[in-house]
């Protein structure tokens, strides 16, 4: 394999294979919660970005110099703070976001995501490396988001819209389903757990079939 090849597919895996709540298991309870349409994702995705970026940044920048014994609160610290500031940008400029997504915001604190790149990669990894890292892991998480919403919005309600947060104006809607077809259940939490278990055990089967094939690609070497 050239190494061109080898680097997408590592860019590959951190989107798909990696994906933190599909392929990790990561930020599970906002995820199935906010899922019931494309607004709420992307407004939830570009938040954590958002944290996760500055926060990998901010860890990093401050690793040689916090305690042992103190780290994990000084990480917190630093998330909490970055939570705040994105919670008051959302709240300002696209208030009718801010109540959708309602607490699941400053619940963005205690997502393992946040913290756990903090204290797996950021302490340990350079500026640079750490904040191409939480880009990636956020990039990650909202496709993720994403791909739920747009299952649970088309067979819940049938219609693919998206508004736009800043006016509450209406950018497109799409009737995909006719009426009468719809899928109510998936609007519910019932449905947020089905729609993750078939994604997670999609995810899951094509992480196994690559496994099985590396043992194939050695021995015809």
């Amino acid at each position: 394999m050239s190494e061109n090849k080898e680097k997408k597919q590592g860019f590959f895996s951190q989107l798909l294979t990696q994906n933190p709540v599909f392929g990790l298991y990561l930020g599970i309870c906002s995820t199935l919660a906010i899922t019931t349409t494309i607004n709420n994702a992307l407004g939830m995705g570009i938040a954590v970005v958002f944290v996760l970026v500055l926060s990998n940044i901010l860890v990093s920048c401050v690793r040689n110099i916090t305690p042992e014994d103190i780290h994990i609160p000084v990480y917190i610290v630093i998330i909490a703070t970055l939570v705040t500031i994105a919670g008051m940008l959302i709240q300002a400029f696209t208030p009718s976001l801010y109540q959708a997504l309602g607490a699941f915001i400053d619940l963005i604190v205690v997502n393992c995501i946040i913290l756990g790149r903090a204290e797996a990669f950021a302490s340990k990894n350079t500026v640079g490396a750490s904040a191409k890292d939480g880009l990636m892991m956020g990039i990650s998480y909202t496709l993720g988001l994403l791909a739920m919403s747009l299952i649970r919005q088309i067979l819940g309600t049938g219609v693919l819209s998206l508004d736009n947060p800043f006016n509450n104006t209406q950018i497109f809607a799409l009737r995909l389903l006719p009426e009468g077809f719809e899928i109510p259940l998936f609007t519910t939490p019932t449905g947020a757990f089905l729609t993750f278990a078939c994604i997670a055990a999609a995810i899951a089967a094509y992480n196994n079939s690559l496994n099985e094939e590396k043992p194939i690609k050695k021995g015809a070497k």
